[in-house]
């Protein structure tokens, strides 16, 4: 009888075992999730802030453009006023001339 009493105990002892690292596995599993969910909610706000900011670079590129449009309409308007002051001054040296 002592025999079988030895092989309890021992099958005791190695079932507390197993549980305890059964336990420290499901501990370290714990806290790997939680470091990915932690990990992945930290590459979402990246995700949403890259997102903000090519928004911003869109935005500001279109209003780069605009102004660049607007640069160019004042720099023709500005050489047609030349051109037609040349020509009123022109106009007036002949009449002055006569």
């Amino acid at each position: 009888m002592g025999g079988s009493d030895t092989g309890a105990m021992t099958g005791e002892a190695t079932l507390k075992e197993v549980l305890a690292r059964l336990g420290k596995a499901m501990d370290a599993l714990e806290a790997s999730v939680a470091a990915r969910l932690e990990h992945e909610q930290d590459y979402s706000e990246v995700e949403a802030e890259v997102q903000r900011l090519n928004a911003d670079r869109s935005r500001l590129a279109q209003e780069l453009d605009n102004s660049e449009a607007k640069g160019e309409r004042l720099e023709d308007a500005n050489k047609e006023v030349s051109r037609r002051l040349v020509t009123a001054m022109e106009t007036i040296r002949a009449v002055l001339d006569r």
